[in-house]
């Protein structure tokens, strides 16, 4: 079975930097579109950036410039490279992989979340 495995998150101070990874456990037959998710105390899930296999990426303006999203398609993994961090910035990460275990269907697979807090 898929798993999402997030690595990276933790405690940096208000301009400091952190990087995300999220790796895909098991054997992948594809891998279509990975991204990284973001949920505040109170908010709704909100998109942060994402990446096609081709490479292509958009961002949320809110982190236009500050944030590089990155992946490895050999190891079935993404990356999420913070920059410039700052207190709003403070929210629980999720990874999201659209992908087929197998040749079929694309399903949608969730990582369980990793926690940044941007503080002083």
């Amino acid at each position: 079975q898929v798993q999402l495995v997030e690595s990276g998150g933790g405690l940096v101070q208000p301009g400091g930097s952190l990087r995300l990874s999220c790796s895909a456990s098991a054997s992948i037959f594809s891998i279509t579109t990975m991204g990284y998710y973001r949920q505040a105390p109170g908010k709704e899930r909100e998109l942060v950036a994402g990446i096609t296999r081709g490479g292509s990426t958009n961002y949320a303006d809110f982190v236009k410039g500050r944030f590089t999203i990155s992946r490895d398609n050999a190891k079935n993994t993404v990356y999420l490279q913070m920059n410039s961090l700052k207190p709003e910035d403070t929210a629980v990460y999720y990874c999201k992989m659209s992908l087929q275990p197998y040749p079929g269907n694309i399903m949608d697979y969730w990582g369980k979340g990793t926690l940044v807090t941007v503080s002083s």
